[in-house]
């Protein structure tokens, strides 16, 4: 694989020498997969990806099988993306996977999705902590079973001393509840602070954001084609770069999401203003 010219301190050299030879190791050689990766340019990755996983129902739909089907294939999905993302050096991944509107589904539906999430826990925290990962979970995730929060917690206590990319997965989030809760939080300091409400500010509502900490969001993915963000990360897209893909989730795999980066690489992100190009003498 080609590198990128370009000028690098020694420790970024060292970082990326040892991207290339992770991605190696489950990259054939003359793929797509290494066509991609020689595209891209390692300086302007993009910090913080999230993805709406979307399209499990109607891949379920077109075979035949029912919908919990669907969820389970999208599992091997989600393995593929976190690895990827790791071994791209993502500062972190966002994943939407259970909204607050999802409740509303049935509930063999609904048990099924969290022992799905149960086991994914149970069998893949150990490559995720091989992998320097930390995991966090975002949402009132209060509102979910006690077995669930407590598979939750030994992620979290397991994952806590790890430096690389931070994975976070949505669970019954809603985009604007998370600023319900971020206006109460920055209210309640307001009034203990003594400032007024004309004091209030948008770095106010960001410290009570659930993403309190993490890269601002650059890339935000939707799988199945479709053109909405379904209430996630509200806050956090206003100014990130949106990739639809028609593939359903459970298809989804790393060719998909190096894709995503190789397209948000060729965006002229200028946040509101312009770029001044200077005039030929």
């Amino acid at each position: 694989m080609r590198r990128v010219a370009c000028r690098r301190l020694p420790e970024y050299e060292e970082g990326f020498t040892r991207m290339l030879a992770d991605f190696a190791e489950v990259v054939e050689k003359s793929s797509r997969e290494e066509s991609l990766l020689a595209r891209i340019d390692w300086n302007r990755l993009p910090r913080h990806v999230a993805i709406i996983m979307d399209g499990n129902g109607r891949w379920a739909a077109q075979r035949g099988q029912p919908r919990v089907a669907g969820h389970r294939a999208g599992v091997e999905a989600v393995r593929a993306a976190v690895d990827t993302g790791a071994r791209l050096g993502l500062g972190a991944l966002t994943l939407y996977a259970f909204s607050t509107e999802n409740w509303k589904r049935p509930r063999l539906e609904v048990d099924a999705l969290m022992r799905m999430l149960k086991r994914y826990l149970r069998l893949e925290l150990e490559e995720i902590d091989r992998q320097n990962i930390r995991f966090q979970s975002i949402g009132r995730t209060e509102a979910l079973a006690g077995s669930v929060r407590r598979e939750l917690q030994k992620a979290v206590e397991r994952t806590a001393g790890n430096k690389g990319m931070i994975l976070s997965v949505a669970l019954n989030y809603g985009g604007r509840s998370e600023i319900v809760d971020a206006a109460r939080a920055a209210i309640k300091r307001l009034l203990a602070e003594g400032r007024t409400p004309e004091e209030l500010s948008e770095d106010d509502i960001a410290q009570g954001l659930y993403t309190r900490g993490l890269p601002e969001l650059d890339l935000l993915v939707r799988t199945s084609g479709e053109m909405r963000i379904s209430n996630f990360l509200l806050w956090q897209a206003a100014y990130s770069e949106i990739y639809v893909t028609e593939t359903l989730w459970p298809d989804f795999r790393r060719v998909h999401l190096l894709e995503a980066v190789v397209d948000f690489q060729r965006r002229d992100r200028r946040f509101g203003g312009l770029k001044l190009v200077a005039k030929a003498k």
